[in-house]
């Protein structure tokens, strides 16, 4: 039991830190405008590594107090209501726990990332924050939803096993 809490602590970190990097990446990129240059975010350049990075070690503890919270919890519960671990491929359900795990830390991190970036950090308007959380929201969900399929989970899983092998 203590090595399983060990693991899952582990798994939680490297999976927080892979979320955060690349959407840290994604909207520095984004802040700096490469979005509009032609090239899109093509035409990104090294100079938005060492900030997204600054700011990853930030939001990465926020994404496991959050996911640890409640995001972890009421994915697995949006997974098990759609479709029962029991009855249905393990795979399946592993891809709509992330679906509801990413549906759930996608607004609450944009949240976060809305006040203290854009209100804290860029003095916007308390008034504004449910414009500026709705508009963070919209840009970041896309960008984490297929990072989380494609990139952070494969990855986190993919490292898990190399870890901790399973013992058959």
């Amino acid at each position: 039991m203590k090595n399983e809490k060990l693991q899952g602590f582990i798994h939680g970190f490297i999976m927080s830190y892979a979320m955060a990097v690349g959407m840290e990446l994604y909207n520095r990129a984004y802040s700096m405008d490469f979005h509009m240059q032609s090239g899109g975010l093509s035409s990104m350049t090294n100079e938005i590594f060492l900030p997204a990075l600054a700011e990853t070690a930030l939001m990465g503890i926020i994404v496991m107090i959050v996911s640890s919270l409640y995001g972890n919890r009421l994915g697995a519960a949006f997974a098990a209501r759609h479709c029962p671990e029991e009855h249905e491929n393990p795979y399946f359900y592993r891809l709509l726990r992330q679906a509801g795990t990413v549906a759930v830390m996608c607004p609450s991190m944009s949240l976060v990332a809305s006040v203290v970036f854009s209100v804290l950090l860029d003095s916007r308007a308390w008034t504004d924050l449910p414009a500026i959380w709705l508009g963070t929201v919209f840009k970041n969900f896309p960008m984490a939803f297929f990072w989380n399929f494609f990139a952070a989970a494969p990855f986190t899983h993919w490292l898990c096993g190399r870890l901790f092998p399973s013992e058959s």
